[in-house]
């Protein structure tokens, strides 16, 4: 392995890539032990650099297991289990950020910017369970046209027209897509970016966002068709070890989002219940490992 390259992890944080020259005066200098999670091309998984036999001095362990492909998440128990994904949102970076982002579709130009700032500064304060120091990547210019043309459908309705609300609906479910699509494909963690796609139709998903916008009319109805709308959305995401879902029920959406939009209405509570709502959104998805979750 002398000509291989090497990870090492620190402070809950992956280092490297590096010789293995320069990991051995690591250890010589006493930067890296017997207890610190190493990895190179051709481990399963992360172990302990004692472990390896003759990394370090008097150190012994089995040979590691051969798997292609760059380096797994480093986390403290070497493991890559499941789990609640939760969130810890500022209450006044979160308004902040999104109203700019409100301000930003207003007045069309802005909105690239804008958008993607609240991505960029909400995302980080995710936890993903097995991915320390989750993030979004995307910028402004990656997609800016998706952002000005929906600012720009916001005034649709000025037409007074069946045909043209009907076309703008159905733009806006497509844009949307194409943002779910930027935003999955753009996410990283401790730095690297994370092999995971979104692989549902556009068909589909402007189904399910017309679907949405259709069941309004049951006043109830569209908080069971988001759900499984969530679900759909969750079953597309392509690339992962693990299985996505959502767990949260439509009645407890609809009783959330009814104490939501009644708070907004006093317009004060604006900040404390977009972050409650956030949270919690948040925390109604989740990690499983493949075939442990029967909805999927």
């Amino acid at each position: 392995m002398s000509n291989r390259n090497w990870f090492y992890a620190s402070e809950g944080q992956q280092k490297g890539p590096l010789p293995e020259t320069q990991l051995r005066d690591l250890i010589t200098r006493g930067m890296v032990g017997a207890d610190t999670l190493v990895w190179t091309e051709g481990m399963a998984g992360w172990q302990k650099a004692g472990e390896i036999p003759g990394l370090v001095p008097s150190a012994g362990a089995p040979p590691a297991f051969p798997q292609a492909g760059g380096p797994p998440p480093v986390v403290a128990s070497g493991s890559y289990s499941g789990g609640a994904l939760s969130a810890d949102f500022p209450i006044w970076g979160l308004f902040g950020r999104s109203l700019l982002m409100f301000i930003g579709q207003i007045l069309v130009i802005p909105a690239p910017w804008t958008a993607t700032g609240l991505y960029r500064f909400a995302i980080p304060y995710i936890r993903v369970p097995g991915r320390p120091h989750f993030a979004f990547t995307g910028q402004p210019l990656d997609i800016w046209w998706v952002f000005i043309v929906l600012g720009l459908l916001t005034y649709a309705g000025a037409a007074n027209s069946n045909i043209v609300t009907l076309l703008s609906l159905l733009l806006q479910g497509f844009l949307s897509w194409m943002i779910v699509r930027w935003i999955i494909g753009h996410l990283s963690s401790s730095g690297q970016d994370l092999p995971i796609s979104f692989k549902g139709s556009p068909v589909a998903y402007v189904g399910w966002y017309v679907a949405m916008v259709v069941s309004a009319i049951t006043i109830i109805g569209w908080a069971w068709v988001l759900t499984a709308w969530m679900r759909w959305i969750c079953r597309n995401i392509d690339g992962t070890r693990r299985e996505v879902s959502f767990n949260a029920s439509g009645i407890e959406v609809l009783w959330r989002t009814i104490v939501f939009t009644i708070a907004c209405g006093f317009l004060i509570p604006i900040p404390w219940v977009l972050r409650w709502y956030g949270n919690w959104f948040v925390s109604q998805f989740a990690l499983t490992e493949r075939g442990a979750y029967a909805g999927q």
